[in-house]
């Protein structure tokens, strides 16, 4: 993962961040990288994520997807961090295994993706560190009846990822499931790079080997400088544009088979920093399409947001036939890989132009190696970022208490969150 600030420096855009201001937050960098390694070291909870390229066993991983290796589909069960570090990696790469993600509780989306799946031929991966998780469970509790339904035995086509303990774990030791254990200290939206990340890409043939290699290439770019790594680049640049003014980031990906990444970012950003009345706004887009849709606002809309693209150097291609129109001849001398450079090229330029601050984080192709890298550093930049904001970056506290309502309104035990939702201010407007 390569990273170029220069379209967000004060000289080019406004807000922008200044070479001085950055060297002076350098000091600040330095302070939360030692910081930073201090955790790793001792295994701190949150921390730890950042050890997952050594600490991460493929063999492992593959070994408990062996009895569903043939498999023609694989629905995932989870959601959030349990759900969309597994969605990027595969929907990323190429694989003839058809790769569904149950990560919301619609019936009727729900139960359009198990009326068209082959079940005889698919496997269920069911994730959730808890094992308590309402969505999680209800969506496979559900699955679980379709394949019964179908006269399919679930229990030959499950894998389990789940913590030590809890329902999960005491349903995957009745049925002796084979089963997977969520790693300790490392909280769901970091964990794309263990079995919770993992399971999906394995039953896709992908090489897991791969993928941690790229992190733990990128692991050896951390330093005690922002201008030797290209995570911590990225991490001090949104936290000082943020301080700036730009409170809203973009995440804009120039690969069709990157889109879920930036769903993944944006858990990932506003899960972690949002807290104490801090942290960026992560939005997601896609590149060439939200060029004409999103563009207008990022380019003369007001100045409180920060575009990051995500490129690569290479890709398949393919040539653009010739044409009789006079007015689009030009094309035919092209490939629809050009046309997309062009695109990102003149949207990152019109951009600069405006004076609006855009980064660029650049690959070199989308495979395992490169994006293990990028799910790393990104997870790298998100914990310098919590560093220089102070906040704990591994909680989620305002989620819990969405959570705990949720189970009050189903009966599932007294909470005063729940009591709080009667408690809803009106001013109906009805036909």
């Amino acid at each position: 993962m390569n990273v170029d600030i220069g379209n967000a420096l004060a000289s080019v855009a406004s807000p922008g961040v200044s070479r001085e201001s950055l060297e002076r937050l350098d000091e600040q960098v330095a302070a939360a990288h030692e910081r930073i390694e201090r955790g790793m070291a001792n295994g701190e909870h949150g921390y730890e994520a950042l050890n997952l390229p050594e600490r991460t066993d493929p063999d492992e991983i593959r070994a408990a997807v062996e009895p569903v290796a043939d498999a023609d589909a694989l629905i995932t069960v989870g959601i959030g961090g349990s759900s969309l570090g597994a969605a990027t990696i595969t929907n990323a790469l190429q694989s003839d295994t058809e790769t569904v993600f149950l990560d919301n509780v619609d019936p009727e989306w729900v139960s359009t993706h198990l009326e068209r799946l082959p079940l005889e031929s698919t496997a269920i991966n069911v994730v959730s560190r808890s094992g308590t998780t309402a969505e999680t469970l209800a969506n496979f509790l559900v699955v679980r009846e379709a394949f019964e339904s179908a006269g399919v035995d679930w229990t030959e086509r499950t894998i389990v990822t789940t913590g030590e303990s809890g329902p999960l774990r005491d349903l995957a030791n009745r049925h002796d499931l084979p089963s997977l254990k969520a790693p300790d200290g490392v909280p769901g939206r970091f964990s794309a790079l263990s079995a919770v990340g993992m399971v999906a890409a394995a039953v896709c043939g992908h090489d897991l080997e791969a993928l941690l290699a790229g992190a733990a290439a990128e692991r050896e770019t951390l330093s005690d400088s922002l201008f030797d790594c290209p995570a911590y680049a990225y991490g001090a640049t949104t936290y000082a544009l943020d301080g700036r003014g730009a409170g809203v980031n973009a995440m804009m990906p120039y690969a069709e088979s990157l889109e879920t990444s930036a769903e993944w970012f944006a858990q990932l950003w506003a899960e972690s920093l949002g807290k104490d009345d801090l942290g960026q706004t992560p939005v997601r887009a896609l590149g060439v399409t939200d060029q004409h849709s999103q563009l207008q606002l990022y380019r003369a809309g007001p100045r409180d947001k920060l575009v990051t693209f995500v490129t690569t150097r290479e890709s398949a291609d393919r040539p653009i036939p010739d044409t009789d129109v006079e007015d689009l001849a030009y094309l035919g001398d092209s490939t629809l890989g050009d046309l997309l450079k062009a695109e990102f090229e003149a949207t990152e330029a019109s951009l600069a132009a405006a004076g609006r601050p855009n980064v660029r984080v650049e690959l070199e192709r989308v495979d395992e190696y490169e994006l293990g890298g990028l799910l790393y550093g990104m997870e790298a930049a998100c914990v310098l970022a919590g560093e220089l904001y102070g906040v704990n970056t591994f909680e989620q506290p305002a989620v819990e208490w969405a959570k705990k309502a949720t189970r009050g309104l189903l009966g599932g035990g007294q909470f005063e969150e729940a009591d709080a939702v009667a408690t809803k201010t009106e001013l109906r407007i009805e036909r």
